[in-house]
């Protein structure tokens, strides 16, 4: 079983106590539902990699935390907001109350299912292609 890495415990940490509650819930369920994924900080967020390839992470907004899944627009669930150009899709929370663990259970289950390549992206010159 993966651990959530030091440097994302770190980055928990250093939010105000709402927010770390939020981040710390979420860090706990994706390392649950997805053990065997390699955690760390990138681009300055906690990340969650299948075959190096990203699927989940979340980072600190101004008013929020916003959990993404980068390939969540594949997932059919309307509970997620498309974001960006891509796959991706999020949901936001001010509170770690508003976290519904089936949801998230069923959308991390989905990340290991429904995936598009981010991790040939530049190499693809921007073209995704699925993955699984």
């Amino acid at each position: 079983m993966s651990a959530i890495t030091i440097s994302i415990r770190d980055y928990n940490n250093e939010l105000s106590a709402g927010a770390a509650a939020i981040c710390t819930a979420l860090a706990a369920a994706i390392d649950k539902v997805l053990p065997d994924a390699e955690n760390k900080i990138w681009h300055g967020h906690p990340v969650w990699f299948l075959n190096e390839n990203p699927v989940v992470g979340y980072s600190k907004l101004k008013n929020s935390v916003r959990l993404l899944f980068w390939s969540g627009q594949s997932f059919d669930e309307p509970a997620l907001t498309p974001e960006g150009k891509f796959k991706a899709a999020e949901a936001n929370y001010t509170d770690a109350a508003q976290i519904n663990p089936n949801d998230l259970s069923r959308w991390l289950r989905k990340a290991r299912t429904i995936q598009w390549d981010y991790k040939n992206l530049v190499k693809r010159k921007g073209r995704l292609e699925r993955l699984v």
